[in-house]
């Protein structure tokens, strides 16, 4: 019997495929997904003739570009063939079991695309990721979760940083089964039973930094940590802060905006947003001082750009890569464990 003739069932887009416009993983990717965890659950079998190229973009309304992408990747996977004027069926069922992981995270900057692009890369074809974003809202983190609890995800790696709510964040965790959760960056304090996580100790890390610093901090007449009341960064940093100014008897000040305020020489800047550290660039500039000698600045989060800004700004960082490589080697190794991601101190010419 040839090819052609045993082709048995012409399947509906609806029964296997799910387009979630909420994902920020490529459509042609979330296509490729839907296939391969199809064909592990047995939704698939071989010979199972695919809907057209057409029919998906019309369905979905996405381009044939897509489609087109998914269909050949899975072609050089060697999942799927074409039967020329009959179209795409299943080639091959025998796909490695793979990890199907749930990513969110509270929004998508230069230090969080190193996270993600670590853990993908670590992760390889041994897992498929649907990757979502909310925002730092809350009640779109709730809702994301809960609208993917129950389907074929066996973990759920999420980042917990809000800028307001959570208050009923721990009974939103406890829907997740304990070896499907991932927590990443920042732990939270409540969580029952045994789960893995990858995270910062915020206050020890920023009083170990800063003691690191401690010559080079002594020129400054006072530090100053922007702050901002209503941002997401843990209270933890500040805690830290405030005590290694405390121990080494620094004047010290918690700026909450920093256009208000007014600037003064031989002062040491503390910057967390990359918006309060362009603003505080951008006034020095403007009153013609020097970084490092005039007015010192050390800034939270290490990005590529920080290397060369005004020759320089010094850091003082997790290692973002490091905690995507993490996450992604638990998830291999089926461990639940709880790591703490390294922290260090880059000094540069801004201090």
């Amino acid at each position: 019997m040839n090819r052609e003739h045993e082709i048995m069932r012409k399947i509906q887009p609806a029964s296997f495929l799910e387009i979630n416009e909420y994902s920020k993983t490529p459509k042609y990717r979330q296509i490729v997904h839907s296939v391969m965890r199809s064909i592990e659950n047995g939704l698939l079998r071989r010979n199972d003739r695919l809907p057209s190229v057409n029919q998906l973009l019309v369905t979905y309304d996405i381009s044939r570009d897509t489609v087109v992408k998914a269909y050949d990747y899975l072609k050089e996977k060697d999942i799927i063939d074409a039967v020329p004027g009959k179209g795409y069926y299943i080639k091959s069922i025998q796909v490695d079991r793979r990890q199907n992981v749930f990513l969110l995270f509270n929004k998508l900057s230069a230090h969080k695309k190193i996270i993600y692009d670590a853990f993908s890369e670590t992760l390889g074809e041994q897992a498929a990721i649907d990757f979502f974003i909310y925002n730092n809202n809350y009640r779109l983190f709730k809702q994301l979760i809960r609208e993917h609890l129950g389907r074929s995800y066996t973990h759920f790696v999420i980042i917990a940083h809000f800028l307001d709510g959570g208050d009923d964040l721990l009974e939103v965790l406890e829907e997740i089964p304990r070896d499907q959760l991932i927590v990443l960056d920042k732990l939270i304090p409540g969580i029952s039973g045994d789960y893995a996580a990858v995270y910062q100790d915020f206050r020890n890390d920023i009083y170990d930094a800063l003691t690191q610093a401690l010559q080079l901090l002594r020129k400054y007449r006072k530090l100053k940590i922007i702050f901002p009341p209503d941002g997401y960064h843990p209270r933890e940093i500040l805690n830290g802060f405030e005590s290694f100014c405390h121990k080494f008897q620094f004047e010290t000040e918690v700026i909450s905006c920093i256009s208000d305020e007014v600037l003064e020489h031989k002062d040491a800047y503390i910057t967390l947003m990359e918006d309060d550290l362009v603003q505080l660039i951008k006034r020095l500039k403007s009153l013609g001082w020097k970084v490092g000698e005039d007015i010192g600045i050390l800034s939270y989060n290490e990005t590529p750009i920080k290397e060369i800004l005004l020759d320089g700004i010094t850091v003082m960082s997790t290692d973002f890569h490091q905690l995507g490589a993490t996450a992604a080697h638990l998830i291999l190794n089926g461990k639940k464990e709880h790591v703490i991601n390294p922290f260090s101190l880059v000094v540069r010419n801004s201090l």
